[in-house]
């Protein structure tokens, strides 16, 4: 465990740190208006800092740059999101207050707003549809032969299934049917709904609202569920980031795979971080560079996940608070629909 003045001049180092990207020297920490003590004893500490791995020293320069440790005691010092900037709250709540329409759309808004907070790039993840529950069910005859089936999930989403009809129908069977499907699927999951026989329900019905129902239940049962959906946005913000054109190819070529992606977010949170460095992240690739992520809940329940990509010398204070900020509005959107 660190004494005060080695943690504060291990603070001071990282902070001009992440702002210069240049190795840091004594002089320039003693003349911090935190540290209180001669460039001598600053110099000392620092090098006793470096001894205990969370400095590290480039050969080229006497200053010092923190390591994955030096980054990882900054971090857990912060003790969670602070507050965002006036500015940036505003331009939280007038998104927020603007956005409407297809969830898919305002998720891939989401990514870019974020991106415009703190200049990375942003991950949104969207809800895992098999998991949503059914808050209701519709059913619109288009045609004689053809009935759309609306559904809305407790993740926010609205899903649409087109349903062809062996025979000609019409709005009396259709609303009968809605009725009966609502009572059938309301409140599953849409696994559970997928995966209901309608060969051995007994459905009580006239023989045309029967059939409606067990092609509707058909179609739930084989349509194919794509598996989480990914939006990024800023990519060329992050990419400013770094200097060296191999890693900005790699972390690049990680998010253009969507599997890679969810999996890295939930990983993290699943070992309860919600900042994971440099190899922390579990991804050799993506060494240099920190992730701050945090999940959004929909109806109490986690939905999906959002976070940011940057360099390990990010600036954690304004991604935790941008984050965090970020999934709580887009949660409570989602939650009223």
């Amino acid at each position: 465990m660190l004494d005060e003045r080695k943690a504060t001049i291990l603070r001071a180092v990282v902070t001009e740190y992440i702002e210069t990207a240049q190795p840091v020297g004594s002089g320039h920490v003693a003349s911090s208006d935190e540290v209180n003590v001669s460039s001598a004893t600053v110099r000392n500490d620092m090098a006793a800092l470096e001894a205990e791995g969370y400095l590290a020293q480039p050969h080229t320069s006497a200053g010092r740059i923190p390591t994955e440790k030096g980054y990882r005691f900054f971090v857990d010092q912060l003790g969670g999101p602070g507050k965002l900037g006036v500015s940036e709250s505003q331009q939280v709540r007038t998104f927020f207050s603007r956005t409407h329409g297809e969830m898919e759309q305002m998720l891939s808004d989401t990514s870019r707003l974020l991106s415009s907070l703190t200049h990375y790039a942003a991950v949104v993840v969207g809800p895992q549809h098999e998991v949503a529950t059914i808050k209701s069910v519709q059913l619109v005859g288009l045609s004689p032969r053809l009935v759309l089936a609306v559904l809305v999930l407790s993740s926010g989403a609205i899903e649409k299934h087109s349903i062809e009809l062996a025979a000609d129908t019409d709005d009396l069977i259709v609303n009968a049917a809605a009725v009966r499907l609502s009572t059938l699927i309301s409140g599953q999951t849409l696994a559970s709904a997928s995966s209901i026989d309608s060969q051995s329900l007994d459905l009580g019905e006239s023989a045309d609202v029967a059939n409606i129902l067990r092609a509707a239940l058909a179609v739930l049962g084989g349509e194919h569920r794509h598996d989480d959906q990914v939006f990024i946005g800023g990519t060329s913000d992050m990419v400013a980031s770094f200097d060296a054109v191999r890693t900005v190819s790699e972390i690049l070529r990680i998010l253009e795979q969507q599997l890679v992606v969810v999996s890295l977010l939930e990983d993290v949170l699943d070992r309860g971080l919600s900042v994971a460095i440099g190899r922390e992240t579990g991804n050799e690739a993506l060494a240099d560079c920190s992730i701050v992520v945090a999940p959004y809940v929909v109806d109490g329940e986690t939905a999906g996940s959002i976070g940011v990509l940057g360099p390990t010398r990010m600036h954690y204070d304004q991604a935790l608070s941008a984050v965090a900020v970020v999934a709580n509005r887009l949660g409570r959107t989602l939650s009223e629909g």
